[in-house]
C-alpha cells in the first residue's frame, strides 16, 4: 500500500519541487529565516504537489490504462477505487497545505503553492494535455511555482535570482518531459495524447529540444551577473554542457537510448544547478 500510494501521490515530482523551493528559499536574499518556516515551505509544497500529482492520476484513468509506463497506477488496477472519498482527500490535502502557508509563511508564498498545484491539476491535465502539443509548455509552468513560493517566504517581492531560477524551471520542464515522450513515444500515440514527438516524429522532437535546451542554459547562467558567484556557475555550466551534449546526440539518433539518456542528464542539470546554489550560498555567501 505505501508503494501505491507513493505512486498515486507522485512523490519523486513532488519531492524536486520541495527541493527547488527550498533552494529558492536559501538563493534569495533578505531576512534570515527559521527552521519552522523551512520546514512548513518543505512540507506544504510538497502535499499540494502530492494533492495535484493525485489528481492527475484521478482524472486520467482512461488515458493511463492504454499506457504501458501507466497501467500499474493504483486507479487503474483497482486497487483504490475513484468515487467522492479520494476527491476529499486530495482537495483536503491542498486546501491545509495553503492554509498552512497563509499562516506561518505569508499570503505570496501561499499563493504561489496553489497556483503550482493549480496548473497541473487544472491547466495541464484537464485544459491541455488532450488538446494540444503545447501542453507540456504551459502546464510546465507549475514547476516554476515552487521557486517562487520559497522565494515569496523570504520576501514577498520578488527579486531577479529567484524570477530567473524560475524562468530556468520553465525551460527546463519541455526538454526534461519531451526527451522522455520521444522514449514514450508509442504510448502516447496509442492513447492519443498529442505529445509533441507523437505528432510530430522523434526526430523532428529532438530538434525542439535542442532548440529549447540552450535557452534554458542561457538563463541557468544569468544569476550569476545578478549576485550568484562561481560556484553556482559550475554547476549551471557543467550541468548544461552535459544535457546540450546528450541532446545532440538524441539528434543523431532519436531512439530510446538516447532519448532516456537525454531524459537522465535533465535532471543531472537541474542537479548540479541546485547543488550549486546551496554551495555558493553556504560558502561565499
Amino acid at each position: 500500500m505505501i508503494k501505491q500510494l507513493v505512486n498515486l501521490f507522485k512523490l519523486r515530482i513532488g519531492f524536486i519541487m520541495m527541493l527547488t523551493a527550498l533552494v529558492a528559499m536559501a538563493a534569495t536574499p533578505g531576512r534570515s529565516v527559521t527552521l519552522t518556516e523551512m520546514i512548513v515551505l518543505a512540507l506544504t509544497v510538497l502535499v499540494a504537489a502530492a494533492s495535484a500529482g493525485a489528481f492527475n492520476q484521478y482524472y486520467e484513468t482512461d488515458l493511463d490504462a492504454l499506457m504501458a509506463r501507466t497501467r500499474n497506477r493504483p486507479f487503474v488496477t483497482g486497487v483504490l477505487t475513484k468515487g467522492p472519498f479520494w476527491l476529499m482527500v486530495i482537495n483536503g490535502l491542498l486546501f491545509v497545505s495553503v492554509a498552512i502557508a497563509a499562516v506561518v509563511l505569508n499570503g505570496m508564498a501561499a499563493l504561489y503553492i496553489f497556483l503550482g498545484a493549480f496548473f497541473y491539476a487544472v491547466v495541464y491535465t484537464v485544459w491541455l494535455k488532450r488538446r494540444t502539443w503545447m501542453n507540456i509548455v504551459i502546464g510546465g509552468a507549475s514547476g516554476s511555482f515552487a521557486v517562487l513560493a520559497g522565494a515569496a517566504a523570504v520576501d514577498p517581492v520578488l527579486t531577479p535570482v529567484p524570477i530567473q531560477l524560475a524562468l530556468v524551471l520553465f525551460f527546463w520542464t519541455p526538454s526534461h518531459f519531451w526527451s522522455l515522450a520521444i522514449a514514450q513515444n508509442k504510448d502516447y500515440a496509442a492513447a492519443g495524447v498529442p505529445m509533441l514527438p507523437a505528432i510530430a516524429g522523434n526526430e523532428y522532437a529532438a530538434k525542439v529540444v535542442l532548440g529549447n535546451t540552450p535557452i534554458l542554459v542561457g538563463i541557468s547562467i544569468m544569476p550569476y551577473f545578478y549576485g550568484m558567484g562561481w560556484l553556482y556557475l559550475l554547476g549551471a555550466v557543467s550541468g548544461g554542457g552535459y544535457f546540450l551534449y546528450r541532446n545532440l546526440k538524441m539528434i543523431q539518433d532519436a531512439g530510446r537510448k538516447n532519448a532516456m539518456a537525454s531524459f537522465f542528464a535533465s535532471l543531472i542539470q537541474l542537479s548540479l544547478l541546485l547543488i550549486g546554489t546551496v554551495l555558493d550560498v553556504l560558502i561565499l555567501s
